[in-house]
């Protein structure tokens, strides 16, 4: 991944935005929804990159006191480093972001000492599936006030999926709901608004 990331930089002005999602099971709704917001992304001219459910897997679980990281550990902190925007998707377990989405989020303290610390000065999308709006909502509010901890911009729309006895995505992981599709290229489109903003003002 910090390969692709190094190659990818190299001559491309694009705004690049980072995806970080997903749950351990392969096809899952929660990652589905984070390709499609970057997917979208992607045709409307940014560089993208994708930590899923895999990537973050095989993550060990962070340890304050250890500094020594592992290549995927590295390669994260780096990618969010350079990121003009970051996309958050996350399964709502008992009313709370899932463990192995905030093991990957808690690795970004090793950005404390950074000129740009933590998210500050990206905008940051959040979007959670969960078999219910109550988990739904109380799991949005939760990844929200995450993304307020470390600095960051949540979008003024955070995308919530209601995946109980809905099917919303097919065998290929495309958005089959209309509604669902849209307000994920919303969403993919706000952060990379404010990349745009973010980068002609420091141009000026």
């Amino acid at each position: 991944m910090s390969e692709v990331l190094a190659k990818s930089r190299i001559g491309d002005h694009r705004p690049l935005l980072v995806g970080i999602g997903g749950t351990t099971r392969p096809g899952s709704s929660t990652e589905n929804a984070l390709r499609t917001a970057l997917d979208h992304a992607r045709s409307k001219g940014a560089r993208t990159l994708l930590f899923g459910g895999a990537e973050l897997a095989a993550l060990p679980a962070y340890s304050p006191e250890c500094q020594a990281r592992t290549e995927g550990q590295t390669a994260l902190v780096e990618a969010v480093r350079q990121a003009d925007g970051i996309l958050l998707a996350s399964p709502g377990y008992h009313g709370g972001v899932s463990g192995l989405v905030k093991n990957a989020i808690d690795l970004l303290e090793d950005l404390r000492a950074d000129t740009r610390v933590y998210l500050d000065g990206r905008a940051t999308g959040c979007i959670v599936t969960a078999a219910g709006w109550q988990g739904c909502n109380s799991t949005l509010g939760a990844l929200r006030s995450i993304v307020h901890a470390l600095r960051g911009w949540p979008t003024p729309l955070g995308v919530t999926l209601n995946t109980a006895g809905t099917r919303l995505f097919g065998s290929e992981g495309e958005c089959t709901d209309a509604s669902v599709h849209q307000s994920l290229q919303l969403l993919a489109e706000q952060v990379l608004d404010f990349a745009h903003a973010k980068r002609l003002a420091r141009s000026l």
